[in-house]
């Protein structure tokens, strides 16, 4: 039943695409050149948050340390809550007032990870986590917000982690996955405007959000990220299944056509448990 699900990303309207099924954190099935390498796009945030997680984790950082615009600090720029614009470097908002989805906010992040660390934040997150997660086939040069490449052998090695943590503790990967300043509103781009909008330290949440380019039958705990590139992962811990699908094709609205059937058809091929 996986294998038919992921069959349908065969009839998606790209000229290229790859994508995984992993149940348990392990993959189950793929399809397409798994080992094609794709521009990440705004999936790239997830890498960073990872990092950053592991910069906690071993004190080069704080998630309340004061960090970008004045009272803004890590958990903000994680969780999109530090009030500064998508692009440039304004300031739209107060820290903790609006979800206002920010490149520069992850920009900034990467830039104060790096200088608390004394290394390029390239080189940080490699030795983070593509390194010690064989993901030989990542490169993490350019905006640590959207200019990350991998292919779909490399985030299955990603996205097993964000399933099974080991590059950092269960409780801090939890905190990563709860929702951060839970009232708030704002936007998820392409899609609308939530109220509230729910965000961990990285991974969007997906609570009640509907439309949603995940599927309609994924818990509320389902977390992930989508890029303009047209890249997804999600990791459903109710379900216990997870996806990664990468293409060469922009967002837009072919994507929320598609992407959902396919994830309704993920969860209902999901294999039965053992007696």
């Amino acid at each position: 039943m996986i294998d038919r699900a992921l069959g349908q990303v065969a009839g998606w309207p790209v000229a290229n695409a790859a994508a995984a099924v992993l149940v348990g954190g392990t993959a189950v099935a793929t399809i397409g050149e798994v080992d094609r390498s794709f521009d990440l796009a705004s999936v790239s945030k997830l890498l960073t948050a990872w990092a950053t997680l592991v910069a906690i984790e071993e004190g080069t950082v704080a998630l309340d340390e004061p960090a970008g615009p004045p009272g803004a600090n890590v958990r903000h720029l994680l969780a999109h809550a530090a009030g500064l614009s998508f692009d440039g470097d304004a300031i739209a908002a107060p820290p903790g007032r609006r979800r206002i989805y920010s490149n520069t906010g992850y920009e900034v992040l990467a830039a104060h990870v790096a200088a608390r660390s004394g290394i390029p934040f390239a080189t940080y997150a490699r030795e983070a986590i593509v390194e010690p997660l064989g993901m030989a086939a990542t490169t993490v040069e350019g905006s640590a917000a959207k200019d990350f490449r991998s292919t779909v052998s490399d985030l299955i090695r990603f996205v097993g982690e964000l399933a099974r943590p080991a590059l950092v503790s269960a409780e801090t990967a939890a905190e990563a996955c709860r929702v951060q300043y839970p009232e708030l509103a704002g936007p998820v781009p392409g899609i609308g405007r939530f109220d509230p909008c729910p965000w961990g330290l990285g991974p969007e949440l997906r609570g009640h959000k509907t439309p949603h380019w995940t599927a309609p039958s994924n818990s509320p705990a389902t977390f992930g990220h989508f890029g303009g590139a047209g890249t997804f992962v999600w990791v459903d811990p109710l379900a216990d299944i997870a996806v990664v699908a990468l293409t060469d094709r922009r967002f837009g609205p072919w994507a929320l056509e598609v992407w959902p059937t396919f994830g309704e058809a993920v969860l209902a091929g999901r294999p039965a448990e053992g007696p």
